[in-house]
């Protein structure tokens, strides 16, 4: 039986990652706000394997790197991307201690914001470098730092983040009860 529950659970990471490679590389739901854009839904796959357990969501954050990297995204979108993996593991690991979390709006809110802050700061971070480091694109000087990187990546990444995790809520809720899957938080919204 727990040989069974392994390979679900494998079967299950590399479907998530099959998805978080594959929408970088087809999602038509680009937002772009010059110079920053955001790819809708790319956090989906992360947020439904925090919800399963650390590894997967480890696993899923690197494979959604791989997919912008495949993808052909700029190497600053694409280290973006690997910041995944600080938010990924943060957040599951906090579901993973309290996976009650989830089950009442307010607590799912304050969860949702709090890992969308350390994505954020996460992603800022990540960009610091390449913008003083004179790797970023004109539109990046042009806007100035403040609003380029704190604004639009930094406080753009809190709100894309949270319509994500709420999408990903939206498909986990319906999903669970159909379908087997192994879980370390519930949605009881």
């Amino acid at each position: 039986m727990k040989k069974n529950n392994s390979l679900n659970s494998m079967v299950i990471s590399a479907l998530l990652c099959a998805i978080g490679i594959i929408i970088p590389i087809i999602s038509p739901l680009k937002i772009t706000m010059e110079p920053a854009s955001f790819t809708l839904a790319s956090h989906v796959a992360i947020f439904i394997a925090m919800f399963i357990s650390p590894s997967t969501a480890v696993f899923v954050a690197v494979g959604s790197a791989a997919g912008f990297l495949l993808a052909g995204f700029p190497i600053v979108v694409v280290m973006r991307a690997a910041s995944h993996i600080v938010f990924a593991l943060a957040g599951s690991l906090i579901l993973k201690k309290r996976p009650e979390m989830l089950r009442t709006v307010k607590s799912s809110v304050l969860y949702s914001f709090g890992i969308a802050l350390i994505h954020g700061v996460s992603e800022v971070l990540v960009v610091i470098p390449f913008y003083f480091g004179n790797n970023m694109s004109s539109g990046y000087y042009a806007k100035g730092f403040v609003t380029s990187v704190i604004l639009l990546v930094g406080v753009g990444t809190v709100f894309h983040s949270m319509i994500d995790f709420y999408l990903a809520q939206a498909i986990w809720k319906p999903v669970t009860k159909s379908v087997k899957l192994p879980k370390q938080a519930s949605v009881n919204q």
